[in-house]
Formats: C-alpha cells, structure tokens, sequence
C-alpha cells in the first residue's frame, strides 16, 4: 500500500512539473536549501538571490534617484546570485565555487551567465527602498559547463520486445502476456529517501551494497542530464491524490543509506539493483535522467 500512495505522489509531482515562471508548479512539493545569500530549489534545479537599496539621499530628480536605487540593487542582487551558485554542490565532494576558483576561463563564464539572470520580481518600498529578484537555472548552459566531461552522449538503447525474440515462431495474443510485458518496462526510477541525511547535489551516484554503481556517468547521456538536471528532488510527506493506474510504472526503491564522504549518494539493496539491471529496456530511463528521490 506504500507503494501505491508513493506511486500517486510522484505521479502528481511529474504532472505539476512546469517550465520556471508559468506559474504551474506547486512550491509545496519543492526542495529550496536556503543559504546566506539566497536559495537553491533542487526540485526545478533553480537558484534565487535578492538586492536591496535604500535611496541614497541625494539631491536628484526623483526619477533619477529611483534608476540609481534600482542599478545598486541589481548589483546588489547578481552578487548574491553568484555567490549562491558557488555554494551549489557539484558531487559528494566539491561545490561549484571551490571547482572553479582558480580556473579564470570557467570563472568568466559563470560571472557572464549570472549577469545575464532574469529579473523575476521587482518591488519599491514606501521609504524609496527598492527590492529586486533574480533567478537563475542550474540546467542548460551552465550544467554543460560545470559537469564533468565523463558524463558522455550515449547511443539510443535498442529495446528488443518478446514478439521480437524469436520472430519466425508463433506469436502470442494473450491478455495474460501482454500485462506482463507492460509491467516489465518502467518509466522511472523513484528512491524513497525520507528518514536519511540525503545532502542534493548536481551529480548524485545510487550505489549497491557493494559499492558497484548503478546510476552513474555510464549509464547518463549528456543530452538529457544538460537539458533536465541528473536527477529531481521531490518532497513528499503524505499521499497527494490518487491518478489513472495507466499513468505510467515507475520502479520504486528504498535508499538504505547514504554514502560518504558528503552523503550525497545513496545506497540501495542488492535485490533492488538487480531489479534495477534486470532488464535493458529499464536503462533508457538512467539514460534519459528519469531519476527521482523522494525526500521528507
């Protein structure tokens, strides 16, 4: 019965899963790390940092002032912007910040990109103050930027169907089957996670209990990790509501614990990645990044 309720929960969250800014998404199922200098939503892979100037009490035209007040915010706010990005975490052991610090190339282009944010939100406050918004995605050109160059394009997986095995014999209609068949290809991995310590991060690694990997360089293609992040967290506490059973079939796993240093990978069974394994048609979803944890 847990399954199903996590089943229908990560099915809600794929259906609310929106573009930034259309104002689709639910806030309630995000993942935001605050920080000192603005937030991380790990869930939209998104970072949001705030400028605040108070007038500068010049003797200028009102107009004029105001356009001063909001340039200092701006800056005030990109600031914050880059030093969020810095204190994203890449892997289990580096943040972006530490990466790149002596890397003037890498460095540039970052600074380029936060200076190109989007204004989001922009506020004057009754005393003059002015409050501006930026925010920032940590997908397209910045994760082809900062992932490792080991996360390499891979080929299409070839998916061989049971009617093709073995074409030239007799082919079987069964309704029997057919549900088996149906119940063998996945469209998703979710790995439950509440209840441990799970650090998010950019590039996060699921682990058997023997430290073979099972979600990896090896099985991502970069197309897909540059265009929806590696993987999504997704909040969940209760059941949201219940969809079609022909939504879709996700594999749910439980993450037995986290892996150091940083515990930003997760363990999970041997049975759970032999189930994971089992079957080549269940690798075109790592492939495609179709990976979810669930977290409290």
């Amino acid at each position: 019965m847990r399954r199903v309720y996590l089943y229908f929960s990560l099915m809600t969250f794929l259906l609310l899963l929106c573009i930034p800014g259309t104002g689709l998404c639910s806030d309630d199922l995000d993942l935001i790390e605050e920080t000192d200098c603005g937030t991380i939503n790990w869930s939209r892979g998104i970072i949001r940092a705030a400028g605040i100037q108070a007038p500068m009490g010049k003797s200028l035209a009102k107009s004029v002032e105001q356009a001063e007040t909001l340039a200092l915010a701006e800056e005030a706010a990109r600031e914050k912007l880059l030093c969020v990005l810095k204190k994203v975490r890449m892997d289990s052991s580096f943040v972006i910040g530490k990466v790149f610090a002596h890397d003037k190339v890498v460095m540039a282009r970052i600074e380029e990109m936060v200076s190109q944010a989007k204004l989001i939100k922009k506020a004057y406050l009754s005393d003059g103050t002015t409050k501006v918004t930026f925010e920032m995605s940590l997908r397209g050109g910045l994760s082809q930027l900062v992932l490792p160059e080991e996360i390499m394009q891979i080929q299409s997986i070839k998916t061989v169907s049971s009617n093709e095995k073995g074409a030239s014999g007799p082919k079987s209609n069964s309704p029997k089957e057919k549900i088996a068949t149906e119940s063998d290809t996945y469209s998703g991995l979710a790995v439950d996670v509440r209840g441990l310590k799970l650090q998010p991060t950019m590039y996060p690694k699921i682990y058997d209990e023997a430290g073979n990997e099972i979600y990896g360089s090896r099985f991502i293609s970069r197309e897909f990790a540059v265009l929806h992040g590696i993987s999504r967290y997704l909040k969940i506490s209760e059941p949201i509501k219940a969809l079609p059973e022909d939504f879709g079939n996700l594999l749910i796993v439980n993450g037995l614990r986290t892996a150091q240093p940083g515990n930003t990978d997760i363990v999970i069974s041997n049975a759970d990645a032999a189930r994971i394994r089992g079957n080549s048609r269940h690798l075109s979803f790592l492939k495609e990044c179709r990976v979810f944890f669930m977290v409290e």
